[in-house]
C-alpha cells in the first residue's frame, strides 16, 4: 500500500496512486509512506527519488551505523516499533529516510503508532509542511503509546498482587507464567523506548535537522527519561510479586513435607510394636496371653495417638 502526503494549497492531501505520482511538483511532497508494498511500488519510488530502502536485515541490526547514518542533506534511520499482538509484544522494522524535507518510510504491518500520527495530521492538515513535522509526531506518537503500554503494564501488576492478597493459600501455576509474560513484555518496551532515545538523540546531533525542532526533541528525551524510570519501577515490582509467589511456593511444599513428616514420625512407634511381636523366637511369653493381640493394637493406637498430642502440645501441628 502507497501513501504520499504532499501540500495542496494550503491544506495537506493524500494520493495512493503511484502512477499520479509524477503529477504532484516534488516540492509540494511532504510524507511518502510504504506499507507491505508490492515491488512495483518500491520500485517506483526508489527509481522515482534516487533512494535506497533499508533491508529487513539492516533495519534488525544493532550497530549505531545501521541503526543512524546522515550524508549529503539525508538522514537513514532504522528503528524497531513495537507490534502489540495476542501473545504480547513483537518488533516491526521500519525504514525512515529524510531526504530535501521529505519523509519516506517503509514497513510491513500496520503499526497503531503510524494510523494515530495519521489522525494527528488530518485534525491539523495546515500544520504539516515537511517531512520533519511528520517524523516528530510520529515519535511523539510512539512516545504517547509507550506511555499507555507501561500504565497497562502497571494495572496488571496491581491486579495480580491483588489476587495474591485474595489467594495467599493457593498459588497457581499461571500467576507465575503470567508474571514471566509480563517481564518479557516490559523488557522489550524497555528495548523500544532506548531505541526511541538512542534515534532522538542522533537527530539532536545532525546538521541537517533543523534547528527550530530541536525543542521539541529535548521534550521528547525528557519524556523518555520519565518512562524509563516508570519502566524500572514496574521491573521492581514484577520482582517483588515473582519473590512473593516464589516464597508461597516454598511454604506451600514446606506444609505438604511437614504432614509427611508427622505422619511418618506418629507411625513409628505402631511400626516398632509390630516388629517386635512379629519376631519369631520360641520363647516370647507374651504369645501365650490371652489377650496379647488386643493389647498390641491398643498400645499401638495409643503410642500413634500419643505421639500426635505431644506435636500439638509443642505446636508443631
Amino acid at each position: 500500500m502507497l501513501r504520499i502526503y504532499y501540500k495542496k494549497n494550503t491544506r495537506l492531501a493524500k494520493e495512493t496512486d503511484v502512477e499520479l505520482l509524477r503529477e504532484i511538483p516534488m516540492e509540494s511532497l511532504v510524507w511518502v509512506d510504504l506499507q507491505n508494498p508490492t515491488v512495483e511500488e518500491k520500485v517506483t519510488i526508489e527509481t522515482y527519488f534516487d533512494i535506497k530502502y533499508s533491508s529487513e536485515e539492516e533495519s534488525q541490526e544493532i550497530e549505531s551505523s545501521s541503526r543512524f547514518s546522515e550524508m549529503d542533506n539525508e538522514i537513514i534511520i532504522n528503528s524497531n516499533f513495537l507490534s502489540v499482538r495476542q501473545h504480547g509484544f513483537d518488533y516491526s522494522p521500519v525504514s525512515i529516510i529524510l531526504e530535501k524535507g521529505i519523509l519516506f518510510t517503509y514497513r510491513d504491518d500496520d503499526l497503531k503508532t503510524f494510523g494515530e500520527s495519521v489522525k494527528k495530521i488530518k485534525a491539523n492538515p495546515t500544520l504539516y509542511v515537511n517531512g520533519f513535522q511528520i517524523l516528530s509526531t510520529i515519535l511523539e506518537t510512539c512516545i504517547d503509546q509507550d506511555a499507555d503500554l507501561i500504565e497497562n503494564i502497571a494495572k496488571v501488576i496491581s491486579e495480580l498482587n491483588k489476587s495474591l492478597k485474595a489467594t495467599s493459600e493457593k498459588v497457581d501455576e499461571e500467576d507465575l507464567l503470567k508474571i514471566s509474560s509480563l517481564q518479557n513484555d516490559n523488557m522489550m518496551l524497555r528495548e523500544n523506548i532506548i531505541d526511541k532515545q538512542r534515534m532522538i538523540s542522533a537527530l539532536m546531533k545532525s546538521s541537517t535537522f533543523p534547528q527550530e525542532y530541536m525543542g521539541v526533541l529535548r521534550i521528547m528525551i525528557k519524556d523518555i527519561s520519565s518512562l524509563l524510570e516508570h519502566n524500572k519501577f514496574a521491573f521492581e515490582r514484577l520482582e517483588y510479586l515473582q519473590d512473593t509467589f516464589m516464597g508461597l511456593i516454598n511454604i506451600e511444599q514446606n506444609r505438604i513435607i511437614k504432614i509427611f513428616t508427622v505422619a511418618t514420625v506418629a507411625f513409628m512407634p505402631p511400626t516398632l510394636i509390630a516388629s517386635i511381636y512379629g519376631m519369631n523366637f520360641k520363647l516370647m511369653p507374651e504369645l501365650d496371653w490371652q489377650y496379647g493381640y488386643a493389647l498390641a493394637i491398643l498400645f499401638m493406637f495409643v503410642s500413634s495417638f500419643g505421639t500426635l498430642i505431644y506435636f500439638k502440645k509443642k505446636k508443631w501441628l
